[in-house]
């Protein structure tokens, strides 16, 4: 079989909302960093993996595949990692809650997005990542209160909608986003950090790797 390969950003919350997954498959993989700040990514061998000179990239079962939502649809339906539901309705709902993170919220705090906002100086970066942050992370706690929390978004496992948060609120406390009054979200904050899956996944952990 051949070696499973993740083209990298310790920081960026695409990657690392697959490395979650990819350790909840239990899959071994060597992570190739593609620095975002020295523009790796704008590089040609990385163009060719990706001509949208995005992370993650995941080589896999020899294939390789981009955009991180459709990256862990593949290792849910292959690994059977149970982050959707079965049942269709109830897949739609647990999909539009992940979205509102990962299709609403993470786009507009993109680095390159931001950069072209604010021209990457302070204190108009923070400004505008408190902005956007704070109403995304509020929306998804109203929403929460649709689902049985224990202790997880959705339940008793970790599901599509906590791959997306944790790494939102890895942003939402880099940028210092008060979200106090958010209690599911901190709730579900904390039982992540005591998951393994969660905890080999934090860019601190695969940085010191």
């Amino acid at each position: 079989m051949s070696e499973t390969i993740l083209y990298d950003y310790p920081k960026s919350s695409a990657s690392y909302r697959v490395r979650i997954a990819l350790n909840l498959a239990g899959i071994p993989y060597r992570a190739v960093q593609v620095n975002l700040l020295e523009k790796d990514h704008k590089a040609t061998d990385h163009l060719a993996r990706n001509p949208q000179g995005l992370v993650p990239v995941l080589e896999i079962d020899g294939q390789s595949f981009t955009q991180s939502l459709a990256i862990i649809d593949y290792l849910d339906t292959t690994r059977e990692l149970g982050v959707l539901p079965k049942d269709p309705a109830a897949r739609a709902k647990v999909q539009a809650l992940a979205y509102v993170i990962a299709v609403d919220l993470h786009p507009v705090c993109n680095l390159s997005v931001v950069t072209h906002a604010t021209g990457g100086e302070e204190p108009a970066r923070t400004n505008w990542m408190q902005h956007f942050i704070r109403p995304g992370l509020r929306a998804f706690e109203t929403l929460l209160a649709e689902f049985e929390q224990t202790p997880f978004a959705i339940g008793d496992h970790p599901s599509l909608p906590d791959l997306c948060l944790i790494p939102q609120l890895y942003n939402a406390n880099r940028w210092g986003t008060d979200y106090s009054d958010c209690p599911r979200i901190r709730s579900i904050e904390v039982a992540c950090a005591r998951h393994p899956a969660f905890a080999a996944a934090t860019p601190e952990a695969v940085t010191a790797s």
